[in-house]
């Protein structure tokens, strides 16, 4: 059975930094598009950055861009979100998700896999 569990959530400062990892099982997920969703109180699921099988092609949110870094280890089927200079408003739970190709890697719906979830809040 597939599966997507992230860890690595948790409470930090504002100006501080968090890394949230996300591994994989039940497949080799090394040839599939891996991305970070979030998911605020009250609002809805948005992306923040995805990656290729690869490593060449990654792409960011515009709110995240310079701070976040997204990054994978294929031998260790695990993707990794590195947060630094986090702020309030990067307070939400963090999902990670996989699907096979690169196309639309914004749309939650293009994505075949989801994990659980980790809960990141950056007090102010």
């Amino acid at each position: 059975q597939e599966q997507l569990v992230e860890s690595g959530g948790g409470l930090v400062q504002a100006g501080g930094s968090l890394s949230v990892s996300c591994a994989a099982s039940g497949r080799t997920f090394s040839s599939y598009v891996m991305a970070w969703f979030r998911q605020a109180p009250g609002k809805t699921r948005e992306f923040v950055a995805a990656i290729s099988w690869s490593g060449s092609r990654i792409y960011y949110e515009d709110s995240v861009k310079g701070r976040f870094t997204i990054s994978r280890d294929n031998a260790k089927n695990t993707v990794y979100l590195q947060m630094n200079s986090l702020k309030p408003e990067d307070t939400a739970v963090y999902y990670c998700a996989a699907k096979p190709y690169w196309s639309n890697v914004k749309s939650a719906n293009e994505y075949d896999y989801w994990g659980q979830g980790t809960s990141v809040t950056v007090s102010s």
